[in-house]
């Protein structure tokens, strides 16, 4: 009897045809409109194998009546939304997708802060709106990128290819990680220092450390309020780690100069939400792996972690922590 395996989103027919080769595979058909609660919840309750997105939350309830449950392949880099430790505990192995999405996602994280720093949706729109009738000297003036000083809040894969990235515009570059890169410091000429004088230094502040009960809400008003009033905040990691009712009330108030969000606490995000309504903040719908090329490819890895686990091998990218 063939092994089951239930795909929660449409995937390419090529991914999904490798897997029914060798399993019963069933998914759900949609591809903008995730799967519904109780459907992801009578799907695992037989299946070996679940290949999963970030909008699906493997919990207790969940995982706890997932008794053929043997792998949960998730297709990110991040798996907050996977109740890790429980999986452990009934021996389902949690996989995720790095290295795949490293540079897609660093590209996008810079581009984030250009755009943000110099007001470019702002500008679009301004001319678009028939606004734009002459010249003047401080007309959409936005902050400079170039010479100015970068904070990395985690200097994982896409930590340090964003520092890659802004060494090409001689930014100079601090850290903050739980432990310190020297290889990397000497490679690309970083300084790591401590939390609070990253805030304090940092023309621009980014935000690429997992979310994690030691990170959600790491940047609140304590934070912020140590930051520079020209200060830029970028977050393209996870909503989570920056509490948004202390980011919408710093922007407001001006506590810092802007920010740039690829990513929300709850998504998707309400066009109703009140970060929205502010000129200071520039929004992105969580793409910031969203090139056609790397989905692809963290579909065939994700597929492959979990055809791993289920042929009884080892999967190559298990959370071990």
């Amino acid at each position: 009897m063939k092994q089951k395996v239930y795909i929660t989103r449409k995937l390419p027919d090529e991914i999904v045809d490798r897997m029914r080769e060798k399993y019963e595979v069933r998914m759900w058909e949609e591809e903008e409109i995730p799967v519904p609660r109780e459907v992801l919840e009578k799907e695992s309750e037989q299946v070996d194998g679940l290949l999963c997105l970030l909008t699906e939350q493997m919990d207790q309830p969940l995982l706890k009546n997932a008794n053929n449950l043997k792998v949960v392949a998730n297709m990110a880099v991040g798996y907050n939304n996977i109740d890790v430790d429980e999986a452990r505990a009934r021996g389902v192995v949690v996989t995720n997708t790095p290295g795949v999405l490293t540079e897609t996602t660093a590209d996008l994280t810079f581009a984030l802060l250009m755009a943000t720093a110099r007001r470019i949706p702002e500008a679009s729109e301004y001319l678009r709106h028939g606004k734009w009738e002459t010249w003047s000297p401080m007309q959409l003036t936005g902050q400079d990128i170039h010479g100015a000083t970068l904070g990395i809040i985690g200097l994982g894969r896409i930590g340090e290819a964003v520092a890659r990235r802004a060494k090409g515009f001689d930014m100079n570059v601090l850290y903050h990680n739980r432990s310190r890169h020297h290889e990397v410091e000497e490679a690309l000429d970083l300084q790591y220092v401590e939390f609070d004088e990253l805030l304090k230094e940092s023309d621009f502040v980014c935000v690429l450390t997992p979310l994690t009960k030691e990170t959600e809400n790491m940047i609140g008003r304590e934070q912020l309020a140590k930051m520079k009033k020209t200060a830029i905040l970028i977050n393209t990691a996870r909503g989570g780690i920056v509490n948004e009712d202390a980011l919408y009330d710093a922007l407001k108030n001006y506590d810092i100069w802007a920010a740039g969000l690829d990513v929300f606490a709850k998504e998707p995000v309400s066009v109703k939400h009140r970060l929205l309504t502010l000129p200071n903040l520039v929004t992105l719908p969580h793409i910031g792996s969203a090139s056609i090329k790397t989905r692809m490819k963290m579909a065939e890895v994700a597929a492959m972690n979990l055809m791993c686990v289920l042929d009884g091998g080892e999967a190559p990218n298990k959370i071990r922590e």
